[in-house]
């Protein structure tokens, strides 16, 4: 029963398709056979037999081609008085007219099912064992009918246009068809780690961020004068579970960030000064100084990372943000309360690489008592400029 379903077709359009397969190659086979009015006794030897084999072939060559193929044995192109070319190799043979590539009129369903031999199956040696038992019978042939070298001649052109090229093109087609798959396949693989990428972005430049405030505010609290003994270990604790869940965010960022991804260079959501302006909202206390003239596209992105990293490693702190056309800087003083996080994140390294790409540098490390993001931008840099009244 599993064999029979496996004889299904899919749709109309294939049995439609097969159903003149078969007409038409009965139809051939019956022209190269004895007249069935003639000789009805040579036409039931003869032909019937043959008719009952193209129908097995085409029942199964639509799943297994090669099976098909094999089944057309006798039908091969072992006939050699016609073929696509007639030459005169009198100076080489005794015979003057050498068919080449000798067809017969089932030659092209052989070519065909040979063709999809090399389309459909995937391991090549049963094609090779099969190929094997095609040229030992087109040797018998050849012998079989006086073996000289015109002979010979014929037989080895016939197994070469009738199998061997038509399997050769199949196997290309397969190939061609695989590799376009895999190119394929490769892009939507591409286009994932560019999900994952955008996915740890937005994580790290939002999440991080407000996980960072919230942080700062339970320090705050922690630290503030009238709390009874229970309300500041609630407080301690919070901030030591923001501090937990940022840490579980940086591992989550570093199984999603794909390093070979560029990030976007163009600033999102609010501007400098709303950034800002949330973090004083979350109990820190910054200083802004904005310079005249335009503000780098790279600006909001520096200030968030400089204020991200104080309120992480440095609570409490004094931070002094400075935005200029070619240099945008985040410093803080010294910590008044334990960090919420331990070093080592992802987000300098990616603004690192942002900022590269802006044709800028970036310089990390400590300055006085406390620590210093700095940004130098090229006049004229890649980074889109908003102008100062968006601020």
């Amino acid at each position: 029963m599993k064999h029979l379903r496996l004889l299904r077709r899919e749709s109309r359009r294939q049995v439609v398709y097969d159903l003149l397969l078969w007409i038409f190659l009965g139809i051939f086979i019956a022209a190269m056979g004895p007249d069935p009015f003639k000789d009805p006794a040579a036409f039931g030897m003869v032909t019937a037999p043959r008719l009952a084999l193209a129908s097995v072939a085409v029942l199964v060559g639509r799943r297994w081609p090669l099976a098909a193929l094999m089944l057309l044995l006798p039908l091969g192109p072992w006939r050699f008085s016609e073929g696509f070319a007639t030459v005169d190799l009198s100076w080489l043979l005794p015979r003057r007219n050498v068919k080449i590539l000798p067809i017969l009129a089932t030659s092209p369903f052989i070519a065909w099912y040979a063709y999809l031999t090399g389309r459909r199956l995937v391991r090549t040696w049963p094609a090779l064992a099969a190929f094997g038992l095609i040229v030992l019978v087109g040797v018998g042939v050849v012998l079989a009918k006086g073996g000289d070298l015109a002979l010979w001649v014929s037989m080895t052109t016939a197994l070469i246009g009738t199998y061997l090229v038509p399997y050769l093109l199949g196997l290309l087609r397969r190939r061609l068809l695989q590799q376009r798959r895999q190119t394929r396949l490769s892009g939507e693989a591409q286009a994932r780690l560019r999900e994952r990428a955008r996915i740890a972005r937005d994580m790290h430049d939002s999440l991080g961020h407000d996980l960072a405030l919230i942080a700062v505010r339970a320090a705050g609290l922690e630290l503030a004068p009238g709390l009874d003994p229970a309300q500041v270990k609630a407080a301690g604790e919070l901030r030591l579970a923001a501090s937990d869940a940022t840490e579980r965010l940086r591992q989550i960022i570093g199984l999603l960030r794909e390093d070979s991804d560029t990030p976007p260079l163009a600033p999102v959501d609010e501007n400098v000064a709303e950034l800002v302006r949330r973090a004083r909202g979350s109990g820190m206390s910054i200083t802004l100084d904005l310079a005249p003239g335009p503000v780098p596209g790279l600006a909001r992105a520096v200030v968030q990372e400089g204020l991200t990293n104080a309120a992480k490693h440095a609570p409490g702190a004094a931070v002094r943000v400075s935005v200029a056309p070619h240099r945008v800087s985040v410093r803080n003083g010294p910590p008044r309360a334990r960090p919420t996080a331990r070093p080592g994140g992802l987000g300098l390294a990616g603004l690192r690489e942002r900022v590269r790409l802006a044709g800028g540098t970036l310089t990390a490390g400590p300055a006085g008592n406390g620590f210093e993001v700095a940004v130098e931008l090229p006049a004229g840099g890649k980074p889109p400029a908003c102008p100062p009244d968006d601020q």
